[in-house]
């Protein structure tokens, strides 16, 4: 049988809430319903040739979704993997991943939404013109945006698995980018102080129970191109960096936009917004002097930088378990940190996309917050 494209996403905007499956049978059931469109063209096939045309196609999609196609890199071929799933989208299940695109899919509301967000100098059909990826629907573009952001693929391999021009890989990872940055802005990621305080983990307790947020910062080198961007010649490429800040229990609370690496850790700080959250009494955490205690004493905030020994105590037991909740401490704030920096995007975004560096780097630190806590 002639295998025809899933041309899901080429319907009139109306359908596009329509083609989001609500179930597993949903979407082979879609999938089936475009595989045999109609074609006015040709004459009607019997009975007979019907039936063992959908047999066919039922076999091979239900052999895609076990994931026993291996020549289709389509999300289905891992639904059944979670450690795949974790690989090449960096969320822990294939229900996860669904639950999140169910959350956030496109849709007539949210597109026309974001287009008038981004205020595209284009016509309105071109605004959602980036979901028309050939034959891929909504959830496999998606898919195809996470692998693109976590493994660090380049254009040339994704178009060579997913079948498909790297300029439409381009338009595809650069829509979806742009997209999801206007989306996931849309969330209150700062909780309030009650809510640190029911979720903040022991050893934050037992030290600074008065923290709001950590603080520290990422840095990206681009590749070198004819970038307009004001990044920092540094490290033999240029390089930009986002101030972050995460919560005690580990959810990533703060992004800021991206800066040139050139510009002092203080003014990042200042120019951010984040002092603008801060109430009296609340504690911001750091590793190093940002240089800003002036700032933050004037809001009644107080900087604090952890140490592994308390000063003028004698070394004793409370001092010995006091080492032992900041040593827990620091690698947890370790850890939430690196859940950004898995993202191999920024192993060093390609030139083409320095532009988007702002909306990738907080897109990407934002999909970590579902990734679950790291508190057991």
């Amino acid at each position: 049988m002639e295998r025809r494209n899933l041309n899901i996403i080429q319907r009139d905007p109306q359908d596009l809430k329509a083609t989001s499956p609500e179930s597993e049978d949903d979407w082979n059931d879609e999938a089936s319903e475009i595989l045999h469109d109609h074609s006015y063209g040709k004459k009607p096939p019997r009975a007979k040739e019907q039936l063992q045309a959908a047999q066919v196609e039922l076999s091979r999609l239900e052999a895609n979704s076990r994931g026993l196609n291996s020549e289709q890199f389509f999300l289905q071929r891992f639904q059944y993997d979670p450690e795949l799933i974790m690989f090449y989208t960096g969320f822990k299940d294939y229900s996860t991943l669904r639950a999140f695109y169910l959350a956030l899919r496109p849709t007539p509301e949210t597109i026309w939404k974001w287009s008038h967000t981004v205020k595209l100098n284009r016509t309105e059909h071109s605004v959602d013109a980036g979901f028309k990826a050939q034959h891929l629907c909504l959830f496999d573009q998606l898919f195809l945006f996470l692998c693109f952001v976590r493994r660090g693929f380049l254009p040339f391999d994704i178009s060579t698995q997913f079948q498909l021009s790297e300029v439409i890989v381009q338009t595809t990872c650069v829509t979806w980018c742009h997209y999801l940055f206007f989306m996931l802005g849309t969330l209150p990621i700062w909780p309030s102080r009650q809510t640190v305080d029911e979720l903040m983990p022991q050893f934050f307790r037992m030290t600074f129970p008065k923290t709001r947020v950590v603080l520290d910062f990422i840095e990206v080198p681009i590749q070198m191109a004819t970038c307009r961007m004001n990044a920092s010649h540094h490290r033999e490429s240029p390089t930009v960096k986002s101030l972050v800040g995460i919560t005690p229990s580990g959810s990533v609370s703060f992004v800021s936009s991206v800066y040139a690496a050139s510009i002092s850790d203080r003014d990042i700080v200042l120019k951010s917004g984040v002092l603008n959250l801060l109430e009296p009494g609340d504690e911001v955490m750091a590793d190093k002097s940002f240089e800003v205690e002036d700032v933050l004493d004037v809001i009644g905030v107080r900087f604090v930088i952890p140490t592994s020994s308390r000063p003028n105590r004698q070394f004793n037991q409370d001092n010995t378990a006091h080492a032992r909740h900041i040593s827990h401490l620091k690698i947890h704030i370790e850890k939430v940190l690196s859940r950004v920096t898995e993202y191999h995007i920024f192993d060093s975004v390609p030139a083409a996309l320095c532009g988007s560096v702002n909306q990738l780097l907080t897109v990407c630190a934002l999909l970590t917050n579902f990734q679950g806590s790291l508190l057991k």
